[in-house]
């Protein structure tokens, strides 16, 4: 029987990834989403790309009663992929209660249902946001966790807080912290991408729609930061090698293989980029000019930060694949794809 993994958030960016990889590797998926941010056609992408349907539940994991309604009816779930949560920096600073209500206690939740319905790990998605400005780069998982520069990061810190102290309370239950850098590109069948509601809160969707027309140009916050070009320098991961991290990151969980109750791990490329020079990959690569304009700083970002991925490389056996180039391309195509479908 194969094993039932629960993602939540599974319509959204990294969640429809992830669920395309855990259905590859051959376990049974449920999805539930509140579509806050997402979009239930992205179900039938997934579907196209491996065949098979996952289940899926329209469901706000802060609905305390819709979640035990669904593992009463959904039972032998055994691990839980999370990544339902808002997840933008400027928007948290301007809406901040918001982003406490919907990461922390939609976290809070799950915890205290896992263990009357036998679940037997989470897979927590983080972020690279919990180091604040680093003292050393690369950053590495032993890094000093810094004051949070916004309501989004300090969500996530609080997060992996609660999920410490629980764990370590004596639970039947064991987590992986997965801490991402800047997540971009699209599955490569472009059956499935990042597709926004609304005005997109990150920098990629952003440039695409830029470079298609959509928007006018595209703000650079800043360029009198401490880096090369003054522009923030970042660490960019595409999708679907990160959606590959979680399927290991379960099945780890699952044969029981970790070496502690809670185990944390980078999840970047170990380069570090430019806004500027991002931009001038993507007018490398696709051919296609962005036009963009110089403004303020934006409140709540970092400076520069980049992973050393070394422990998730010996440790998870898992590594970075693809090249910026391929995944800035992919954004691209999915992009035309958008507007060939008339959606964008």
């Amino acid at each position: 029987m194969e094993n039932k993994i629960l993602v939540t958030g599974g319509a959204g960016y990294i969640g429809s990834h992830t669920v395309v990889e855990l259905q590859n590797a051959g376990y049974e998926v449920i999805i539930i989403d509140n579509l806050s941010n997402s979009n239930v056609e992205v179900i039938d992408g997934i579907e196209k790309i491996t065949g098979k349907r996952p289940l899926f539940f329209e469901l706000d994991c802060n609905d305390m009663e819709g979640l035990k309604s669904m593992f009463e009816s959904n039972t032998g779930i055994k691990g839980i992929i999370h990544f339902a949560a808002s997840k933008a920096v400027g928007e948290s600073i301007q809406k901040p209660l918001l982003y406490y209500r919907n990461n922390i206690v939609s976290l809070l939740n799950l915890l205290d249902l896992m263990p009357q319905y036998g679940a037997e790990g989470i897979v927590f998605s983080s972020s690279c946001t919990v180091y604040g400005q680093p003292d050393i780069l690369p950053v590495d998982e032993n890094a000093p966790i810094k004051p949070a520069l916004s309501p989004y990061g300090n969500t996530k810190q609080i997060d992996e807080e609660i999920i410490r102290d629980t764990v370590y309370s004596g639970v039947p239950y064991k987590s992986i912290i997965l801490r991402y850098f800047n997540p971009i590109g699209a599955h490569p069948s472009l059956e499935i991408g990042e597709l926004p509601n609304g005005v997109p809160q990150n920098l990629i969707p952003f440039l695409t729609q830029t470079a298609m027309g959509i928007r006018t140009e595209l703000s650079v916050y800043g360029n009198d930061y401490d880096t090369p070009d003054g522009s923030c320098i970042r660490d960019y991961i595409n999708v679907v090698d990160l959606a590959k991290a979680h399927v290991v990151s379960i099945d780890r969980l699952l044969k029981g293989k970790t070496k502690k109750e809670v185990e944390i791990f980078n999840l970047g490329t170990g380069r570090g980029l430019s806004v500027l020079e991002l931009i001038n990959i993507f007018e490398k690569a696709t051919g296609v000019k962005v036009p963009y304009k110089i403004v303020d700083r934006r409140e709540g970002d970092i400076e520069k930060v980049w992973a050393l991925p070394d422990y998730a490389n010996n440790e998870l056996g898992w590594t970075a694949q693809k090249s910026i180039e391929d995944s800035l391309a992919s954004s691209w195509n999915w992009q035309m794809k958008l507007r060939e479908k008339g959606i964008m």
